[in-house]
């Protein structure tokens, strides 16, 4: 089934491409050439054409063509990436890993949002406390990128809080609804003040959720304010607020999936359920900083963000109630230096420095049906990252691209009992200072052709998560993992960039893998065992069939295809006197394609639809229980009358999971009493409108 599928997607392809590409050069009239796709992630902005790495961007066009209720449909397009949603408002994500590490929360992937670290020093990202609506461009760096960035070995996701390509005052609103009870409202304004530039977004939105005890609400502000000083020199002030709550339902065995996928977690003699327990998550978070941007000459500038923020963390689990409170704050800053152009060299240099610090105190409850109960344990953590890292970067002759970076990297935690053994000294915890290398280039073959290569040091510190998980033990044995990432690829174009095709083939190699395991009471706890050995292969391929604005009844026809093959097993790994060495690794499928097609036609009239197919999904490291596969199907018809020259509406409607298919889109890994399910929303529709003045 899964060959006759590739086969047929692959030919179809082929086939259109080379029809399309006939009757593009037959058509001389027809000279629409699309904006050139950049990438600012390697800290300048340039053509993602000749960036020597795996890197994907999702602008405003394609993230307006998926749900803007969740990060979960747009991220799962970028081939090697997986995001889950257990319940609404509940993200995990991984990128080019498994997600044994996150129970729940994004770990081992590195989260900016525009210059500032949504990461805290801890490791933890709330990706979930921001709106997707109101970020109109992510960036997605894959494999170990420390060289830049700091710790990790997952990859980076870059955020941006304003459009850099819109620079003109206007308002904006919007409004949808749709099944289970979900409701989300936003609204933006932009406004130019002379040399200022003043952006605002507001929303707020609701979901009563498919399954019990599964609502979600969020309030969330966001604000970028640009002051162009003088000349090239501006001044960014970012800002945000949210306030996120949502209640969690709880893992089903397979026989209450079966049954009754809308259930919450049932209680059992020894152990109340979710709904006698009020079991779920409220997070308030407060960000702000700010990012300077000094040209000292044409060839010198200096990007100087000072940043700081605070979480507020309740979570009634079924076990305790736990309270966290964690403040942040920190600086980034690199300079770079153009040396001056020659005819067959260009080169830059970039040096620069992280340091962040978070302060934990991070309480346990007994949890009384939601409420807290008698204190448990309490605990004050201090977390410091930092690092200092160093880039060139030359392009010869035009043709060949070299980059070469290092990045010196130091982590430690500080951490005291407060309750019950009120403890006065801290103890420290010191990681060793790591190197972390990043050679890579790329070669212009042709105008249109494209090989890179590059070889990695990926390096992962335990997360403040693991290092003091829910058995409340303070685990200062754990080690880092490190890995090193080789990867090859190429980039094929054609003349006006209307076609795309990216491939990647990489092998990643870590070794002291953090792995989580639950106890019999369901507390888990952290430990390193073996390793894990990860090939694989992603193909990102885009055309338009037929360019926009054609003369034609069918007025633009794009297709995209995404492909990700992870072979990615257990190597030196046992638990006890069990050897999974060899097994795949767990919560990761073989093989997923997601394919689409946008239509325009007459009357603005629109049509998108897209199709996702995962392969089954091992839950467990011992590869007994696999997830099985599914096929998902979106569609979406909008339409956007004419209202004027400067008054822009959109009308759509949406339909999810139109096959109807019950899965899983979040599974409990290695769960107690084989509780591994969270079941997503069967068919579902939304309906909504935007205006833009």
């Amino acid at each position: 089934m899964l060959k006759t599928y590739t086969t047929l997607v692959l030919a179809f392809a082929a086939v259109i491409s080379a029809s399309a590409q006939t009757k593009k050069t037959a058509t001389k009239r027809d000279t629409t050439h699309l904006q050139t796709v950049t990438v600012k992630g390697y800290l300048s902005e340039q053509p993602v054409i000749s960036v020597p790495a795996s890197v994907s961007v999702l602008g405003a066009a394609q993230l307006k063509l998926q749900p803007d209720n969740s990060f979960v449909s747009a991220l799962n397009t970028v081939p090697g990436i997986r995001a889950e949603e257990r319940s609404p408002g509940s993200y995990r994500l991984s990128i080019r890993g498994s997600l044994l590490r996150s129970p729940f929360g994004v770990r081992d992937v590195k989260v900016y949002f525009d210059e500032i670290p949504l990461t805290d020093a801890g490791g933890n990202t709330y990706l979930n406390s921001i709106d997707i609506a109101s970020v109109p461009s992510i960036e997605i760096l894959k494999g170990p990128d420390g060289s830049l960035f700091g710790a990790n070995s997952g990859g980076v996701m870059l955020l941006s809080p304003t459009n850099r390509y819109a620079d003109s005052s206007y308002r904006s609103i919007g409004i949808n609804t749709g099944s289970y009870g979900l409701f989300h409202e936003k609204a933006n304004i932009q406004q130019q003040f002379g040399k200022n530039l003043l952006s605002i977004n507001q929303s707020y939105q609701a979901y009563q959720g498919y399954r019990q005890n599964s609502n979600m609400s969020r309030n969330y502000v966001q604000m970028a304010d640009k002051w162009n000083y003088s000349g090239k020199n501006e001044l960014r002030f970012l800002g945000l607020y949210s306030d996120l709550a949502y209640e969690t339902p709880g893992g089903l065995t397979l026989a209450q999936f079966n049954t009754d996928p809308r259930l919450a977690r049932l209680p059992t003699p020894v152990v109340p359920g979710a709904l006698q327990q009020h079991i779920g998550i409220s997070t308030t978070m407060y960000l702000g900083g700010l990012v300077n941007e000094y040209h000292f000459t044409d060839r010198i500038r200096n990007v100087l963000a000072v940043f700081g923020n605070r979480v507020d963390f309740a979570n009634p689990f079924i076990t305790n109630f736990e309270q966290r409170s964690e403040n942040t704050f920190g600086f980034r800053t690199y300079f770079e230096l153009i040396g001056l152009p020659k005819e067959n060299l260009n080169w830059k240099v970039n040096l620069g420095m992280e340091w962040q610090q978070t302060n934990s105190i991070i309480s346990n409850y007994g949890n009384n049906k939601g409420a807290k109960d008698t204190t448990q344990t309490s605990d004050y953590i201090h977390t410091n990252q930092h690092f200092i890292f160093a880039r060139y970067q030359a392009d010869i002759y035009k043709r060949l691209h070299l980059e070469a970076a290092l990045s010196l990297n130091w982590y430690e935690y500080d951490f005291k009992n407060i309750y019950p053994l009120a403890q006065t000294d801290f103890t420290n915890r010191n990681f060793t200072p790591q190197l972390m290398p990043r050679l890579a280039l790329s070669y212009q073959l042709t105008n249109s052709f494209i090989w890179r290569a590059s070889v990695s040091r990926g390096y992962s510190t335990p997360t403040t998560a693991e290092v003091r998980p829910t058995d409340n033990i303070v685990n200062t044995a754990l080690q880092a993992q490190t890995g090193w990432n080789y990867e090859t690829g190429f980039r094929l174009r054609n003349q006006d960039e209307t076609m795309f095709l990216d491939v990647s083939g990489f092998y990643y190699r870590i070794s002291n893998a953090i792995v989580r395991r639950v106890n019999a009471d369901e507390t888990e706890h952290y430990i390193n065992a073996g390793g894990t050995n990860q090939l694989g292969i992603e193909l990102s391929f885009t055309d338009w069939l037929i360019r926009p604005n054609s003369h034609n009844f069918v007025r633009g026809l794009q297709f995209n295809e995404s492909y990700t093959y992870s072979k990615f097993t257990f190597r030196d790994y046992a638990n006890a006197s069990t050897s999974y060495s060899g097994n795949n690794l767990t919560g990761v499928p073989r093989q997923v394609f997601v394919t689409s097609l946008q239509l325009r036609v007459p009357y603005n009239l629109s049509l998108f639809a897209q199709h996702n197919y995962t392969s089954r999904i091992p839950l467990n490291d011992g590869n007994t229980v696999y997830a099985a596969g599914y096929n998902l199907l979106q569609a979406k018809a909008s339409w956007q009358p004419t209202i004027g020259s400067k008054t822009h509406l959109e009308i759509y409607a949406g339909a999810d999971n139109i096959l109807n298919k019950k899965y899983s889109l979040g599974n409990d890994l290695n769960a107690v009493g084989n509780r591994y399910y969270n079941a997503a929303p069967l068919r579902n529709y939304t309906v909504g409108m935007g205006v833009v003045f």
